[in-house]
């Protein structure tokens, strides 16, 4: 990749250098790159639709993976609603292209590698994953699954900005509002949830009010 590409793409004009102050996002996770000697277990296999950029993965089962249907996810991945999947950053380990990455943070629209933000591969511009101060989520569809059992293990817990979304999806999952366990429970979510949200915000209020006393 040539100079002039990295300079457009948010590397922070370091011209493809691992030097400097500016530069030291490439040694940390989940851009640092895991030593050979290093305990790290491949369990999956990522890349972007170019194959610039390839990962690997470590652990079975995401920490949680959802459904999306925010209008940011919606433009950005230009489609109905976004299905990620949350990992620590330690959990991924970069063997091509981890310098071939552009950024984008949304609501500033800057293209620095500013917390959090969307990372995506700088030529193909495939989203690669949203990075986080904590977590990353990585998007399933760029994952090589070997088994239907590897693939129900990205299976989804919930939906949410339900209340955005384009078109209908009638699982039975719980389809929150907004962010999940923060908004309101709609649609076809199972009842048991329901039930389980308003007694958790009844007891929240008689919480508070006794507070208040």
């Amino acid at each position: 990749m040539s100079n002039a590409t990295y300079n457009a793409n948010g590397d922070n004009g370091d011209l493809g250098s691992t030097e400097g102050e500016l530069n030291q996002w490439k040694h940390r996770p989940p851009y640092r790159v895991h030593d050979k000697a290093e305990d790290f277990k491949v369990r999956y296999q990522g890349s972007c639709h170019c194959g610039k950029v390839k990962y690997q993965l470590s652990r079975e089962k995401p920490l949680d993976a959802k459904y999306c249907h925010c209008t940011t996810c919606q433009k950005i991945h230009g489609s109905p609603f976004q299905w990620s999947a949350i990992f620590h950053k330690d959990d991924i380990n970069f063997t091509h292209g981890h310098h071939d990455l552009g950024w984008y943070e949304s609501s500033e629209k800057t293209c620095v590698h500013k917390l959090p933000c969307k990372v995506s591969c700088a030529y193909c511009r495939t989203p690669i994953m949203d990075e986080g101060r904590n977590m990353i989520l990585l998007f399933p569809t760029l994952i090589d699954f070997k088994s239907p059992e590897d693939r129900k293990n990205f299976d989804i817990s919930c939906h949410m900005f339900y209340g955005r979304r384009v078109l209908d999806i009638p699982d039975g999952k719980p389809k929150w509002t907004g962010i999940n366990g923060q908004s309101d429970l709609i649609e076809d979510s199972p009842q048991d949830a329901v039930n389980d949200l308003k007694r958790k915000r009844q007891e929240e209020n008689e919480e508070k009010n006794d507070k208040d006393q």
